[in-house]
């Protein structure tokens, strides 16, 4: 009972710092989604035309949707837990009865709602710039749900071991940045010359946005 309650105050806790600060957490995603929309999907899209039959803004919606989930997750966990630190407040969670599983929950917790609310968001954002069609749902929900979930808990990583504000932007600069940027959100590996496509192999991006464009739109690399 202890834990269930500690879980619950500690998620309700995160819900009211995001919706406290939505200006912060959720805002940015569809202002940004919504300038990648209009500027990849319609002026270039416009030039480039298909990619593999459907349209070139139809192709990389469901990577947009999931580069917003991914940075979402990834930032609520690291700044929420990093603030904890920094503020010197993480010791009231470390001496109370909570079970460290609780507290890990928790924190998880929180960086999938973010993630899930900015994830229909943006959804609802792309629906004012290309039609939106759905092939197999479950797909879409579960790649959400595992997506999120592992970026929280890599946030969660990066800021237990931070030192500083600047440790906490570190990862997503120079490490989760270029591999969502290359994880062909904005193309097909098909188009790459036979060592970039070997090369794009290694980016696991690459496999959770072709997972998540296939429940969209039945098609994947």
């Amino acid at each position: 009972a202890v834990q269930r309650v500690g879980f619950i105050t500690l998620l309700r806790k995160e819900i009211i710092r995001i919706c406290r600060i939505w200006p912060q957490t959720l805002l940015p995603s569809a202002i940004t989604m919504s300038l990648y929309f209009l500027i990849f999907g319609n002026f270039i899209g416009n030039k480039i035309g298909t990619i593999q039959s459907v349209s070139y803004i139809e192709f990389i919606v469901p990577g947009l949707i999931m580069m917003a989930i991914i940075t979402s997750a990834y930032a609520n966990v690291s700044a929420s837990l990093f603030s904890a630190k920094f503020q010197n407040n993480i010791e009231e969670l470390m001496i109370s009865p909570l079970s460290t599983l609780t507290i890990l929950l928790g924190f998880l917790s929180g960086g999938i709602f973010r993630s899930m609310i900015v994830g229909v968001i943006v959804t609802l954002v792309s629906l004012f710039f290309a039609p939106l069609e759905i092939y197999n749902l479950t797909i879409i929900i579960v790649t959400t749900i595992l997506t999120s979930l592992f970026f929280s808990l890599a946030g969660f990583f990066n800021a237990l071991f931070a030192k500083s504000f600047d440790d906490i932007s570190i990862i997503p600069t120079f490490v989760l940045t270029p591999l969502t940027y290359l994880g062909g959100v904005f193309y097909s590996i098909s188009l790459l010359p036979p060592f970039w496509q070997k090369l794009s192999l290694i980016n696991p991006i690459l496999y959770i946005v072709n997972c998540f464009r296939f429940g969209f739109i039945g098609i994947t690399d």
